[in-house]
């Protein structure tokens, strides 16, 4: 008894220096000194399964094709990170003008540099960091990589003598794997001579769950975001496309918030919903495409000059039994988000069936959706 609480007590103290270090992390001036540890061979290719059904391979080339069918995929050799500073190399990485734009806690780049060398040096970032590219469409501009574990850590010296020698105890225990994978988009900006770079960043862990009195399970579930991760691989990748570290790390931290956005959910044509921003077309364009990468949304194709982003997604009635069964893929149905100006500072932005079936499932998934996207600003 007296053990179990001895170590409850000092438990509850090191998980209290691990919560004040996240609070002062989230100051970042000390851009560049987190020690992020990405484990190549702790792979994993799908969450839509059960955990135990995925087994990522412990090899170094792991090929992504032999786990989920008709994909682009690249393979690594993780044995060899010479070849990623070659490919890099290849391209002539001078020194580069970029701009690190904000808005809350979002912070993208407007790069001095043409989109297909942004999106190759992009490509050899993901690969020094041990990534796999997942999904690629340069159509669109959009790459994404797989799940990688990820294994943040506290100092030893941070956390005192007796909390250091019970931190590797407890981590044994209690510390379930923590899984990161990127989306970036790259687009020219509206005048056409500079590249826009957003980078996004998703999380699941596996908790623990209870089946039955003794029994426990594990599941996956997302994770909230960690925006001081996000913002740090942000800043390595404006590193990487040529920006100096102190510039870099200066200017992420000077960006100036640009204005507050006012977005509302109204009744639309034919009972759909419909969102109105209190911006221009362009910029209502840039935060739509933003909000689809943070709710992990597959856009099929789009198109800046009629304001439309294609989608595939799962509506709400569908998911379940279907789902479970067959995966999310199966169910996926076609959508259109278009982006219309109504005057100088007001757009809309209306959610279409492409089937013209007009269902009110459909109708009334419209109003969840693009209420998951009001939610993000």
């Amino acid at each position: 008894m007296i053990k179990t609480v001895v170590l409850t007590a000092l438990t509850l103290s090191l998980t209290g220096c691990f919560s004040t270090d996240v609070k002062k992390e989230v100051n970042t001036s000390i851009l560049g000194e987190r020690d992020i540890k990405y484990y190549s061979n702790k792979t994993v290719t799908s969450l839509e399964v059960p955990p135990d059904l995925t087994k990522p391979s412990s090899q170094n080339a792991f090929k992504l094709g032999e786990y989920v069918p008709n994909i682009q995929e690249d393979t690594i050799s993780f044995s060899n990170k010479d070849n990623v500073i070659k490919e890099a190399s290849s391209i002539l990485r001078v020194p580069s003008n970029i701009q690190v734009m904000r808005a809350g806690e979002r912070r993208w780049l407007v790069v001095d540099k043409k989109s297909d060398d942004v999106w190759n040096l992009s490509k050899s970032f993901f690969k020094s960091h041990g990534f796999a590219i997942k999904k690629t469409n340069k159509k669109i501009g959009l790459m994404e990589t797989d799940f990688l574990e990820n294994h943040p850590d506290v100092p030893d010296q941070s956390l005192g003598v007796i909390r250091s020698m019970l931190k590797k105890a407890i981590a044994a225990r209690y510390a379930l794997p923590i899984v990161d994978k990127y989306r970036i988009r790259i687009e020219p900006n509206e005048s056409g001579d500079k590249t826009v770079v957003y980078l996004s960043l998703t999380s699941m862990e596996e908790v623990i769950t209870k089946a039955g009195k003794d029994d426990e399970n594990t599941i996956w579930q997302s994770r909230p975001k960690d925006q001081v991760l996000e913002t740090e691989m942000l800043y390595r990748l404006m590193t990487f496309l040529g920006s100096d570290h102190a510039v870099a790390r200066e200017k992420i931290l000077a960006a100036k918030e640009e204005q507050q956005l006012t977005v509302s959910i109204e009744k639309g044509i034919g009972g759909y919903a419909k969102l109105t921003f209190s911006l221009a077309r362009y910029d209502t364009w840039d935060n739509i495409g933003w909000a689809l990468d943070q709710l992990n949304v597959d856009v099929e194709d789009k198109d800046v000059k009629e304001g439309s982003f294609y989608i595939n997604i799962a509506r709400s009635v569908d998911q379940g039994l279907w789902s479970r069964m067959f995966g999310d893929d199966a169910i996926k149905k076609s959508f259109q988000i278009m982006v219309k100006q109504i005057n100088s500072d007001t757009t809309e932005v209306y959610f279409n069936d492409l089937s013209e079936e007009n269902e009110q499932e459909t109708i009334d998934f419209s109003y969840e959706f693009l209420g998951d996207i009001a939610k993000q600003f």
